[in-house]
């Protein structure tokens, strides 16, 4: 297969992008990907990617590997990487991210991240292998609905969306690091109606539905986490016996110790947000 060639996104047509994605991640850790064509568009506005920006590496008109970039001010993000299972080993892959470091580089950024399940391990060595190094771990948590809590001791404040987003963005500007997933750009394109609450220095981003809570974003500036805590416990007062799940996207020094410290468990199953810093000049 080493005459594959490397093509920008966008030159694919939709369809068959998505077809190779769902190929590619059908035996994927976390289950296969399930979504329609016509739910493609709006999976690729949540992860804020540039299809002109992503490359597939073709063999004939065929796509052996994808890799989906999101721009990040002075980063790049790799969305997501992958390969279908005939073309594994082919090299695909590797070239799809031996390209893309070198395209960032040319570009003058300052580094590319990723985020990755620390249990799939061929992923990791690749990564690890071109540089890139853990920044932290991304944890998913759970709390069931009839765990007893503490009663809460505020009335959260209900913002608007362009608040919260505009929190966010803020608290980034200010040097806090996130992963890209619970940030303004991801949210702002989300299709759920998700409600945002703030309390001193944290903000919680949820949404109920019929059989729980998803907490979409927690995120306290302060290492303490009390107001975090604060709006957890306002959050179980305000929905009784309703059991929480927090994706894999969830970093221990925004909100994951909070969790923890109500009783929450973490997922076996957990995620590296990982870095390769560019060189300048």
């Amino acid at each position: 297969m080493s005459a594959f060639r490397l093509v920008p996104a966008n030159v694919v047509p939709p369809a068959q992008l998505h077809t190779a994605f769902r190929t590619a991640f059908a035996d994927y850790l976390i289950g296969p990907f399930t979504q329609a064509l016509s739910q493609w568009p709006g999976f690729l506005a949540r992860q804020a990617v540039s299809l002109s920006r992503s490359r597939v590496a073709l063999l004939g008109d065929e796509i052996l590997a994808l890799a989906l970039v999101a721009p990040r001010g002075q980063r790049w993000r790799l969305a997501t990487m992958g390969a279908v299972p005939l073309a594994r080993g082919s090299g695909a892959a590797p070239a799809l991210l031996d390209e893309l470091i070198a395209r960032a580089t040319a570009h003058g950024l300052d580094a590319l991240e990723l985020e990755v399940f620390a249990q799939n391990e061929r992923a990791v060595r690749l990564y690890r292998s071109r540089g890139f190094g853990e920044r932290m771990a991304l944890h998913g948590y759970a709390l069931a609905g009839d765990v007893s809590l503490p009663a809460a001791a505020i009335q959260p404040c209900d913002v608007g969306r362009e608040a919260a987003l505009g929190w966010l963005d803020a608290a980034e500007a200010a040097g806090l690091e996130l992963p890209l997933q619970v940030t303004a750009p991801v949210l702002a394109a989300s299709p759920l109606a998700w409600q945002a609450w703030q309390s001193g220095s944290a903000q919680l981003v949820f949404v109920v539905q019929d059989d729980g809570v998803q907490i979409l974003s927690l995120v306290d500036r302060q290492p303490a986490q009390q107001a975090a805590r604060a709006l957890l416990l306002a959050l179980r007062a305000a929905h009784p016996g309703l059991p929480w799940d927090v994706p894999q996207l969830q970093a221990a020094h925004v909100g994951g110790d909070a969790l923890l410290a109500l009783g929450a468990s973490r997922e076996p199953l957990y995620q590296y947000l990982m870095r390769l810093p560019l060189p300048v000049g």
